[in-house]
């Protein structure tokens, strides 16, 4: 079985293209990025008109990639929540007009959970990619980081799974791009500061982890404005200080000392639940999945906690938002029986939780 799918609901027009949910035959994606760098951020508003002038270039490489006509796909998956609002629309509408017209079964697709599926895909014959030698195995504990989600689930298999725990406030990779601006780094925050971070020292700052009464929640609203007093201090300011200011002032060592204990801070909070529900939950498999989970201090802190072997990530290039991941979990949604949604009455979600 192929399956295509599309996955719209940020900054990025994707498409990929698996095969019995494990191959994969292609993907495709544009990014706006280089758009949204000189505001600091995504704007929603040029999101959505980049997905409008690149879905259907994205659409005819991905399939022209995978060797592909639409006589060999067999459904039609996308993303419809969650994400920005406009940038989802124009993937839904897409993929239910695709549908219509080449009569292909229709499936709705969560982004969260779409990112863990990133990590079953094991094949393909696209070249520079590194793929897992084994799929998940359930149960499974998913680790789910980016710029908009931080989420800990425990998934029994592809339909029942429990959320155990998400952050309270910014996302970890939202808090990676605001420590960014203080540091005068470039958006996105999270790639920049890991590069900074490898000419600091961790060990230099002493960043505070929230202290949560939940036993899988995060918080990384106090670690953030912990790095704005340091920083303020460190220029000998008080908290009056304006933070865009800060960058100026800061020594070029005292950033990449600042990155790197803000970094080991934000790593430590995620992989210090995430063991502790491993040693709860006792899952076979252990998936990190979403943007963040291409931090190689990510990947280092969780191998020292937990076996390599339980552990599984997914590809780099497959860690941030891509159409395979989406097309991943609408087979095996169609594996578990679940019936097609009508493309005429398709909608978006937003604020779409797991």
């Amino acid at each position: 079985m192929k399956v295509l799918g599309i996955e719209t609901s940020c900054d990025e027009t994707a498409v990929g293209i698996v095969e019995d949910g494990r191959f994969l035959l292609s993907s495709t994606v544009a990014s706006s990025m280089d758009l949204h760098a000189k505001y600091g951020g995504v704007v929603p508003e040029i999101a959505a008109r980049s997905h409008i002038e690149s879905m259907i270039p994205v659409i005819t490489d991905a399939l022209s990639s995978a060797k592909c006509s639409w006589q060999d796909i067999d459904a039609i998956t996308v993303t419809n929540g969650a994400g920005l609002s406009g940038s989802l629309l124009v993937g839904v509408m897409t993929a239910s007009t695709l549908a219509i017209c080449f009569n292909k079964p229709l499936y709705s697709v969560n982004h969260v959970v779409g990112h863990v599926y990133a990590s079953f895909l094991t094949e393909t014959n696209l070249t520079d990619y590194v793929m897992p030698v084994l799929s998940p195995k359930f149960p499974l504990l998913a680790i789910i980081v980016s710029g908009g989600h931080s989420q800990l689930a425990i998934f029994y298999n592809h339909i029942d799974y429990i959320l155990l725990g998400q952050t309270r406030d910014d996302a970890i990779g939202e808090a990676f791009d605001k420590v960014a601006k203080i540091l005068g780094l470039p958006y996105p925050g999270g790639p920049n500061i890991a590069k900074l971070a490898m000419q600091g020292n961790f060990e230099t700052y002493r960043i505070p982890e929230a202290k949560l009464d939940s036993l899988y929640d995060f918080s990384f609203s106090g670690p953030k404005t912990a790095v704005l007093r340091l920083a303020q201090a460190e220029v000998g300011e008080d908290f009056n200080f304006p933070s865009f200011k800060l960058s100026e002032r800061l020594s070029e060592p005292q950033k990449a000392n600042i990155a790197a204990s803000f970094q080991y801070c934000a790593i430590k909070t995620i992989v210090s639940k995430a063991f502790k529900a491993y040693k709860n939950y006792q899952p076979k498999s252990v998936v990190i999945a979403g943007g963040v989970a291409a931090n190689l201090e990510l990947r280092r802190q969780l191998l020292k906690l937990i076996p390599e072997s339980d552990l599984i990530f997914p590809d780099i290039k497959l860690c941030t938002d891509n159409g395979a991941m989406i097309a991943t979990r609408g087979y095996y949604q169609i594996q578990s029986k679940q019936l097609p949604i009508d493309p005429y009455l398709i909608d978006v979600s937003p604020n779409l939780k797991m």
